[in-house]
């Protein structure tokens, strides 16, 4: 397979991968309906920075400590567990409020920022992301080619992947925002945000199997 065959797979699997519903989605879908675009991109961006940073572990041979390492993987996923039921209790605590109430409710980071932060933490504090980077990418590494390079070119390309869709994501809130932004809608979309929250973080703590 050469570099360029390798790299037209990987873009329409990681593509894939990216449309999946999953937490990511959940996120940036509420926070664009509730706090706007601008944060809920800020939250994309969060989250493909996190992509990045896994696939630069993993090009740099750091990612295979987490799959081979049971105490790196346990500990990392009891504080990404953590993280996600903060955070959901957080949202539901919060349902219904407005963004400056959302803020002090949802952790000292506030406004563009704080989304940018919570989207890198989701992501990074996930070990079963960093484990499906580890089994992933190399299979899309062409023989011959620069492993750090091009792994690293790949994590990009997912993380623009990622961006465009959250994008559009973004894109197609703006047409409901007036209806979206009503109390019993927002309360209704918090709640069901911080419930997905909780339950990913229930299911880092439950789950025995890796990604």
């Amino acid at each position: 397979m050469t570099g360029i065959e390798a790299l037209a797979a990987f873009t329409v699997t990681a593509g894939l991968i990216t449309l999946t519903p999953g937490l990511d989605t959940a996120l940036v879908l509420r926070t664009a309906a509730v706090e706007g675009g601008r944060r809920a991109l800020c939250a994309g961006l969060g989250v493909a920075a996190g992509c990045l940073a896994w696939g630069l572990a993993v090009a740099l041979g750091l990612g295979a400590v987490l799959a081979a390492s049971e105490l790196a993987y346990t500990v990392l996923r009891w504080t990404g567990a953590a993280y996600l039921v903060w955070l959901g209790i957080r949202l539901i605590r919060g349902a219904g409020a407005g963004p400056d109430v959302q803020d002090a409710v949802t952790g000292p980071h506030t406004g563009a920022p704080g989304w940018f932060l919570r989207g890198l933490t989701t992501n990074l504090l996930n070990p079963k992301v960093g484990v499906f980077y580890v089994t992933f990418l190399p299979q899309f590494v062409p023989a011959g080619a620069d492993v750090v390079v091009f792994s690293a070119l790949l994590a990009t390309v997912h993380a623009v992947e990622g961006i465009a869709w959250f994008t559009l994501l973004v894109a197609a809130t703006r047409p409901l925002t007036a209806a979206l932004r009503r109390p019993r809608v927002t309360r209704v979309l918090d709640t069901v945000t911080g419930g997905v929250l909780l339950a990913f973080g229930l299911r880092l703590v439950t789950g025995s199997q890796r990604a």
